[in-house]
C-alpha cells in the first residue's frame, strides 16, 4: 500500500507542470550521477542543474535513494527506447554487428569517457545498495531479453539449431559488452569493446553455419 506521501508525490506528478518539473529534476540527476557518480552528486547539486527546490525534489523522489532509484529505471529505459528500432531486429548477424558496431562508434566519438550509463550505477551500487541492485538487474534482464529474442526469432527460422542454448549466447554477448565498455573507458580506446563482442558475434556466427552445415547434410 502506498504511504500518503507516495500518493501525493504521484497525484503532483500527474499535472503537466509536475511532470515537466520531475522530469526536469530526474534528467538532471541522471546527468550529474553518470558524470560523478551517485555518492558524489548531493541533493544541492541537483538543485543547481535542476533549478528546482530541495522541497520539489523531496516531494516528488522522497529522498536521495528514492531519486537514485528513479534515475536507474529512468537510465533503463531511456537507452532502451534510445535503440528501440535495432534491439527490435535483433534477428542476423549483420543485425547484431550493426548494433554493437553504432555503440563502438558512440565510444570514440566520446574517447570512451564514462562508459555505460547503467553499468556505471552497477559498479557504484550493486554491492551497496540492495534496493538498487534489484532495480540495476531489471534493467540488465530488459537488455538480456532484447538479444535473446532476436536470437530466437533465428532459432525458429532454422539459422541456429533448435536446442541452441539463446539464453546463454545473449548472456555472453551483454557481458562482453559490459566487459568490453569498461576495459575501453580505462584505456580510452574501443578496441577492447569491439575485440570482446566480435569474439562472441563470431561464436554465434559459427552456430549458424553448422546449424546451415547439418541442414544441408540432412535435407
Amino acid at each position: 500500500m502506498q504511504t500518503r506521501s507516495e500518493r501525493t508525490r504521484g497525484k503532483a506528478a500527474s499535472t503537466e507542470g509536475g511532470r515537466r518539473t520531475r522530469d526536469r529534476i530526474l534528467h538532471a540527476a541522471a546527468e550529474l550521477m553518470f558524470q560523478q557518480g551517485v555518492a558524489g552528486t548531493s541533493i544541492p547539486d541537483v538543485q543547481r542543474r535542476a533549478r528546482a527546490s530541495a522541497s520539489q525534489i523531496y516531494h516528488y523522489f522522497g529522498d536521495k535513494k528514492g531519486l537514485t532509484a528513479a534515475v536507474i529505471e529512468y537510465q533503463s529505459t531511456v537507452k532502451l527506447e534510445q535503440q528501440r528500432p535495432l534491439l527490435d531486429h535483433l534477428d542476423s548477424i549483420d543485425a547484431l554487428r550493426a548494433w554493437c558496431e553504432g555503440a563502438a562508434v558512440r565510444l570514440d566519438a566520446v574517447h570512451c569517457a564514462g562508459g555505460c550509463e547503467i553499468g556505471s550505477l552497477a559498479s557504484e551500487l550493486s554491492d551497496v545498495d540492495p534496493s538498487a541492485r534489484l532495480g540495476l538487474a531489471t534493467g540488465f534482464a530488459a537488455w538480456q531479453n532484447a538479444i535473446e529474442s532476436g536470437l530466437a526469432r533465428m532459432r525458429e527460422r532454422g539459422d541456429l539449431e533448435a536446442d541452441e542454448d539463446v539464453s546463454a549466447l545473449a548472456v555472453a554477448l551483454l557481458a562482453a559488452i559490459q566487459g568490453g565498455m569498461l576495459l575501453s573507458q580505462v584505456n580510452r580506446d574501443a578496441t577492447p569493446y569491439r575485440r570482446a563482442v566480435n569474439v562472441v558475434i563470431d561464436h554465434i556466427a559459427d552456430r549458424v553455419e553448422a546449424a546451415r552445415g547439418a541442414r544441408l547434410a540432412n535435407p
